[in-house]
């Protein structure tokens, strides 16, 4: 008895992903699977590189340009009606199957050994056509909201193809370090490196850095608002100049000179606007955790850092720690400098870095301290963080300042800082930025 097309389709379906989990988990059935694959992928007319993973997707797509349009929104949630001219395609789900494997095998099944800069630019690529093919745009889907732990995944397999990679050798090498895209788990690597670096390759090293910075500390500039200029401060009599004459006020509180008679308003007192700022500077103390399992916040938060120190009215102090502390304030306007005299990894202290910013609280009220780590740390620390909330500081306490969001934080540090009425930010670094505009402006 033959079998019907509906069911023949979801066999054929179903092999090519037993195929892609063959391939990916090394089953023993693998031989027999490429084989009838082969045979699929030719019959659906599709060229036989959609199998190969060495072939990239962006290499598949020039030869195949037709291909391109496909790739596109692929494991996106869609409605056909949405999309008349696309429902073809998606009805035909052993097709859907092949290119989804595609996808997923090159971006997935990265292999063991050593990886190469073109290696890793060919991932990257890769990794764009995934997500595309998820309904976003390059980059969209690890640094905007929602699927932190698919996020969390691609950047976990990219810090790995970095670790792969002879570093030294590719950054002693102008040619190949060319090649280099600065992304986070790179920058993780060169800091972590760089006191085994010179000449040539700690030139090209800082170089890539330098481009890393620039290319964040732009996008966070955007999130900050720049024109803080301080609060109105009352205790200031107003100027009697004319610019500041408030009308409104001043018709308002002589309504009762009113002359019906005359017609007019007799007017025994004008009254003007406040105009004057507060001089005192806001203070802002952002301690680091800088062990490492926390380099996104070390590069996001030292960044953002500068930019807040550039505003007027704003003093910043940063301090980063792993079981001593470092006052970095003195480099605090250049995040290149202070990412150059971090030191990542070691163990965790924070009772070290309090030490230091408890004496740069001078006027509790007028000082914000914000303390960035995943709180595994002494739980001696929370008497410290009670002292300094009671005394009037503004403390935020964060656990994830970067691209993805997604960050684990020691649940019994997450449950009494909540108790404390200061619950643990934890998230995307927008979240840290309206905070601190809030306070600042």
């Amino acid at each position: 008895m033959s079998e019907s097309p509906d069911n023949a389709a979801e066999h054929r379906r179903q092999l090519l992903y037993w195929r892609l989990m063959s391939r990916l988990f090394g089953a023993d059935e693998q031989p027999s699977l490429e084989s009838s694959s082969v045979a699929i992928v030719d019959d659906l007319g599709l060229p036989p590189a959609l199998l190969d993973p060495a072939v990239s997707v962006d290499t598949l797509v020039q030869r195949y340009p037709e291909l391109g349009e496909e790739f596109q929104n692929l494991m996106a949630e869609q409605d056909p009606d949405d999309d008349p001219a696309r429902a073809g395609a998606d009805g035909d789900e052993v097709r859907r199957a092949a290119l989804v494997s595609k996808l997923l095998l090159n971006v997935f099944a990265t292999g063991s050994g050593d990886v190469t800069a073109a290696d890793l630019a060919r991932w990257k690529q890769d990794a764009a056509w995934f997500e595309r093919g998820m309904g976003c745009e390059p980059g969209q889907l690890r640094s905007g909201p929602g699927n932190e732990e698919l996020a969390a995944w691609l950047a976990g397999m990219e810090g790995d193809l970095v670790k792969r990679m002879r570093l030294r050798e590719v950054l002693a090498d102008p040619a190949l370090a060319k090649q280099l895209t600065p992304s986070m788990s790179l920058i993780e690597q060169l800091l972590r490196d760089k006191s085994n670096l010179s000449g040539v390759a700690l030139a090209n090293a800082k170089a890539l850095i330098r481009r890393f910075v620039d290319e964040v500390a732009e996008v966070l500039r955007t999130q900050v608002e720049k024109t803080s200029v301080g609060v109105i401060d009352r205790s200031v009599p107003p100027k009697r100049v004319f610019r500041n004459l408030d009308i409104e006020r001043t018709i308002w509180k002589n309504l009762t000179n009113w002359s019906p008679e005359d017609q007019r308003l007799y007017v025994d007192r004008l009254y003007y606007r406040h105009t004057a700022r507060r001089t005192t500077p806001a203070r802002l103390i952002v301690v680091v955790d800088q062990s490492g399992s926390m380099v996104d916040a070390m590069v996001n938060c030292t960044i953002l850092a500068s930019i807040f120190a550039g505003l007027p009215k704003v003093d910043v102090h940063l301090l980063a720690y792993d079981t001593r502390a470092l006052d970095l304030t003195p480099w605090v306007h250049d995040p290149f400098e202070v990412l150059l005299r971090t030191t990542l990894g070691g163990g965790t202290d924070g009772t070290a870095a309090m030490a230091l910013a408890k004496p740069k609280i001078a006027d509790p009220r007028n000082t914000v301290m914000v303390w960035i780590s995943d709180f595994y740390d002494n739980r001696a620390l929370i008497n410290d963080f009670e002292a300094v909330h009671r005394s009037g500081v503004k403390f935020i306490p964060v656990g994830s300042v970067n691209s993805s969001g997604y960050q684990s934080v020691d649940p019994w540090y997450r449950q009494k800082l909540k108790d404390l009425g200061t619950p643990v930010i934890s998230g995307h670094i927008r979240k840290l930025v309206f905070e601190l505009k809030n306070f600042l402006t």
